[in-house]
Order: C-alpha cells, then sequence, then structure tokens
C-alpha cells in the first residue's frame, strides 16, 4: 500500500522536517504521497512535488486549514487515510500534535519517534529518555508513525510528482 507523508509547511514552503519524513517513508517501501493541507498553500504543494520520490501530492486548499490545527488535519486524513498503510509526520510539535488523534480516530495504536525502519510493519525507538531502543512491530492496518526528523537525511529534490486536489 501507498504511503501518506503529512507535509509541515507555512503555506508558502516547506518545512525541512518533511524532506527528512520522505526519506523515512521511503525506507518503508512504496508509493509516497505528500498531504499538503492550508490555505493558499500551492506554492508549498509545488515545493513537495520536486521532492524526489514522491509520486502523489495530495493538495487540500480551504480557508479551514490555514491554522493547521491538529483536529481539522486529524479529521481529513480520516477521511482519506483507508487508501494508505502507513501514515507519517515529522516528530515536532505538530506532528505530536496531530497524529495522536489521527491514530484515535482510526483505532489504531501511534508509533513515536521512529529512528530507523527495519521492514514496513517494524520500527525502532527510543525508550528510557533515549537511553535505549526498543523494536517495535506493529499489525495495525494502518501504522501511524512520527518519525525523529535528525535519524534520517533530507529527502533530495528532484521529482516531478502529479497534484491532486482532495
Amino acid at each position: 500500500m501507498a504511503i501518506l507523508v503529512i507535509a509541515e509547511h507555512d503555506n508558502q514552503s516547506l518545512k525541512a522536517a518533511t524532506l527528512n519524513t520522505v526519506t523515512a517513508a521511503g525506507k518503508i517501501g512504496g508509493d509516497i504521497h505528500v498531504l499538503v493541507a492550508g490555505a493558499g498553500c500551492g506554492a508549498a504543494a509545488e515545493a513537495a512535488a520536486k521532492i524526489a520520490g514522491v509520486a502523489k501530492v495530495l493538495v487540500a486548499d480551504a480557508p479551514h486549514y490555514e491554522a493547521q490545527t491538529a483536529e481539522n488535519v486529524a479529521e481529513l486524513v480520516k477521511g482519506i487515510a483507508s487508501g494508505y498503510g502507513h501514515v507519517l509526520a515529522p516528530a515536532t510539535p505538530n506532528g505530536k500534535n496531530m497524529l495522536p488523534r489521527v491514530a484515535a480516530l482510526l483505532d489504531v495504536a501511534q508509533i513515536s519517534d521512529i529512528v530507523a525502519v527495519e521492514s514496513a510493519d517494524t520500527f525502532v525507538r527510543p525508550i528510557y529518555a533515549g537511553n535505549a531502543l526498543a523494536t517495535v512491530k506493529s499489525a495495525d492496518a494502518v501504522k501511524v508513525i512520527t518519525v525523529r526528523t535528525t535519524a534520517f537525511d533530507a529527502a533530495a529534490e528532484g521529482g516531478a510528482a502529479a497534484l491532486e486536489t482532495v
């Protein structure tokens, strides 16, 4: 199944954490789709389309997404998540606020702050204040994951993904 990466942006440009999250998604394997939700976010969507490895950019451009509140974007993700095996976001304040809501709406467990991908259902994450690493395997239909961005290199440019309005 495809992988959905929720982009972090300021409605004009992508934040660097999105590039690291795309790299993590690439290690899982499969088509990578990036969701850009905002208001007047066409420039951010164009930037997402240029990321190497991204197959499609989903654009939700509406006034109620301008502030990108966790509640609004989580409802949007819930509506489109059935077509995805993984939903990823950077482990930033925004991602840590939104993805628990997405996981609850989808009735699945969230895997937080991964630092490595072992397979499509097995991930490594820090525990005990980062003093130990745990390998976590998920049997959920949709894996909802936050990515520690410092553990993955930034994805390069060079893609030409299609834009799709949602």
